[in-house]
């Protein structure tokens, strides 16, 4: 067993019947602010090891940012959406698609070239869902309010 799984089967005990309370109350909504957060704090970990040279923060958040993606595909699964290995499958695929120069016979004379043929792959891809689009400025409005909201509470705004 990997530690992947076994980081899953955690996960899937805290949700169990007989596990936590809080981790069993958890949904896609309630995880919202705690997702943000963990990903702000990465965002510091980043920052201390560029000017310390300490990864140690860096890979605790890491730990915690993960934890917010088990949770929501632990969720999903349970409620019949998808699985960790769909979510698993879904970015090696995207990963695959959008580095033909890596993966087929494209080729790139520097890394310039990759960010436009990455958005060129994207926008084919996204053919048919423009829609899901309309969503971003709220989104973004709501990830603003959820970090200046997490700002308040550590007593930074």
């Amino acid at each position: 067993m990997t530690k992947f799984e076994e980081f899953e089967n955690i996960v899937a005990k805290l949700r169990s019947p007989q596990g936590c309370p809080w981790d069993k109350e958890q949904t896609h909504s309630s995880l919202k602010k705690p997702c943000i957060e963990e990903a702000a704090e990465v965002v510091c970990g980043i920052n201390i090891l560029e000017e310390t040279g300490n990864p140690d923060n860096l890979k605790e958040e890491l730990g915690d940012l993960l934890l917010q993606v088990v949770m929501h595909a632990r969720i999903a699964e349970e409620e019949g959406y998808f699985t960790m290995d769909d979510v698993i499958q879904g970015i090696m695929d995207k990963m695959v698609r959008r580095h033909p120069h890596v993966f087929g016979g494209a080729a790139v004379s520097d890394s310039g070239e990759v960010p436009a043929r990455w958005e060129e792959i994207k926008k084919r891809e996204k053919e048919g869902k423009e829609w899901t689009e309309a969503y971003l400025p709220k989104a973004f409005e709501e990830a603003k309010e959820l970090i200046d909201a997490a700002a308040r509470r550590k007593g930074f705004l």
